[in-house]
Parts: C-alpha cells; sequence; structure tokens
C-alpha cells in the first residue's frame, strides 16, 4: 500500500446551517417558485427534514401540497423557477450570516494545504448562490451536490472520490472528514466511508448529533478540535491525517 501520510487531508463541508445561516431565503424560494407556478402555497418544513437534498425536497414537497407525484418537466420548472427567487431573495436576506469561526477556519484550512471541498445535498446552483453573499467559495476546489445524485450518501461517495483524485491517492476514512449539522450529514458520511465532524450550529444539539454517530462534535466553527484532530502544527502546517 503506498504511504500517504505526506498527502493532506480531505474536508468537505455542507453548506446550510454549517457554514451558513439564509435567514430562512431557501423556504421563502421554494414556497415563491410553487406560488408562482401553481398557485399553492408550499412550506418545505411541513414535507421534508433538514439534510434533505433538493431533489428530496422539491418532490416530497410537491406530492404534499399537490396530492400527486410530479413529472420531470414539473421538477424541471419548479428548480429553475426556485433558482432564480434563490439568487434574488438571498440578497435581501436580512437574516443571512456566515456562522461563528467559519471563514476563518476555512482560511486556516486553505493556507495549511488542507484539500477543501464542498458537499451538500442543494443543487449546485443553489450551493453556489448561498455561498455568494459572502464570497465563501473561494475556498473550495470541489463540490458534490444533490443536482448530482438525489441520495446524500452518494453525494458523499463522489466528493470522496474527488477529493482522491485531487491528492493523488484514494483516502482512507481517516484522512477525509465530513463537517454538517444533522444526523443525516453524520449518517451518510459514514456509510460513504468517512469520518463524521458535526457542528450543532442548526437545528440540532450536540447530544442529537453524538447519538447519531459523530466520531467528533463542536459547538461551533470556533472550536480547535476539528484542526487537532487534522493534525494541524502550531504553524499550521499538517503534522498528519485525522487518527
Amino acid at each position: 500500500m503506498a504511504d500517504t501520510s505526506s498527502i493532506p487531508p480531505a474536508v468537505l463541508f455542507d453548506i446550510d446551517e454549517t457554514l451558513i445561516h439564509t435567514g430562512g431565503s431557501g423556504a421563502r424560494s421554494w414556497a415563491m417558485a410553487f406560488r408562482d407556478l401553481h398557485d399553492v402555497e408550499a412550506d418545505i418544513g411541513e414535507h421534508s427534514s433538514a439534510g434533505e437534498t433538493d431533489p428530496q425536497v422539491g418532490a416530497a414537497t410537491f406530492r404534499g401540497v399537490m396530492g400527486r407525484d410530479p413529472e420531470p418537466a414539473e421538477l424541471a420548472r419548479l428548480y429553475a423557477s426556485y433558482l432564480r427567487h434563490l439568487a434574488d431573495d438571498i440578497r435581501v436576506s436580512e437574516g443571512y450570516r456566515v456562522l461563528d469561526g467559519a471563514e476563518a477556519l476555512l482560511d486556516r484550512l486553505a493556507d495549511a494545504g488542507v484539500v477543501l471541498g464542498v458537499v451538500s445535498g442543494a443543487m449546485e446552483g443553489a450551493a453556489r448562490t448561498k455561498m455568494e453573499p459572502a464570497r465563501l467559495g473561494r475556498f473550495f476546489v470541489f463540490g458534490a451536490y444533490g443536482s448530482d445524485s438525489p441520495d446524500r450518501v452518494d453525494v458523499v461517495r463522489r466528493a470522496i472520490a474527488t477529493a482522491g483524485t485531487l491528492r493523488g491517492a484514494e483516502p482512507r476514512r481517516d484522512e477525509v472528514l465530513v463537517v454538517g449539522d444533522t444526523p443525516n450529514d453524520i449518517t451518510s458520511a459514514h456509510d460513504a466511508g468517512a469520518t463524521a465532524v458535526g457542528v450543532a450550529s442548526g437545528h440540532y444539539s450536540a447530544e442529537e448529533l453524538r447519538d447519531a454517530g459523530a466520531d467528533l462534535v463542536l459547538d461551533s466553527l470556533e472550536d480547535p478540535a476539528l484542526e487537532r484532530l487534522l493534525g494541524l502544527g502550531p504553524d499550521g502546517s499538517v503534522d498528519g491525517a485525522a487518527s
């Protein structure tokens, strides 16, 4: 087996409630899309749960408010309308903010040579739009999204495969970390063969993330425990992979 000890680890970040809070922009944009296309009121919170992919959210909400399965063309129009509304809404969302410690942590990890990626249930266009106000996209070399697959485990596997290509070696479980705020993030990371780091910055408590099996739980991204897990030295260099 090749020695990968000198190859930097990869860290894959969820977006919503892990890096940013949109102030409800996503839910409002879905609601506006349903209103425009079908003249119905739709609350995604009534038909989906945190950590699901956008295709799951869109289809489940459609079934809930329309009483039938959507046709592929209907979903395509729904996604397009949602993305247009999101681009407008997020620019004026008063509640939009970068979560504590997120930008500083990304900056330090990038400087340390860690391979940074996005792993998000959002469609790629939505993920990029959500990061745009804070310009967080500048930190990420690659990503895998809900538009790649409706199954979150498959999304994580795709991200891990890309990380392996960029690192020049397929990462072991201890060489790739998935950071997210929901039990779905934790279980999908494990099912895809990654280390799961939970951050209690969203709708779930630290205890709930531990119960989901997180290998490490942070109260926020200000917690230095993630960097210690990565083996970052005092000068910011990578001493070794997670252990």
